[in-house]
């Protein structure tokens, strides 16, 4: 073989992008035919891509809240001080077909004030 380091590259980068899109779930893993509103304290945030996440610990369990990419967040005026540890949040959105526990947030309520998401 002539260029075995362009072949072995070319496998690195087929390997590393098949992972990264399967760690990316897409939007058709919710169900969007049963809404729900997920109301509590966040308990952990993480203000990072693909998507900002929260846990929120709602009366009955604790959710997995999927929010934004946050340069759409930010974009919205929802800043990481926006959904930080012991804030409440009311997070309206999509439960998910595959993990539970975890939806997909349209919108959140944050201090009285609505980000849309989407």
């Amino acid at each position: 073989m002539k260029h075995p380091r362009i072949v072995i590259a070319g496998f690195l980068t087929l390997a590393a992008t098949t992972v990264t899109a399967l760690a990316h779930h897409g939007w058709g893993s919710y169900d969007a035919s049963k809404p729900v509103t997920v109301e509590g304290s966040i308990l952990t945030s993480t203000f990072e891509n693909p998507h900002a996440t929260i846990a929120v610990k709602a009366p009955d369990k604790i959710w997995t809240v999927t929010l934004a990419p946050t340069s759409r967040m930010i974009a919205r005026g929802a800043q990481a001080e926006v959904v930080a540890v012991g804030k409440t949040v009311s997070a309206y959105g999509y439960p998910s077909t595959v993990e539970m526990n975890e939806m997909r947030a349209e919108r959140i309520t944050v201090d009285g004030k609505t980000y849309e998401l989407r």
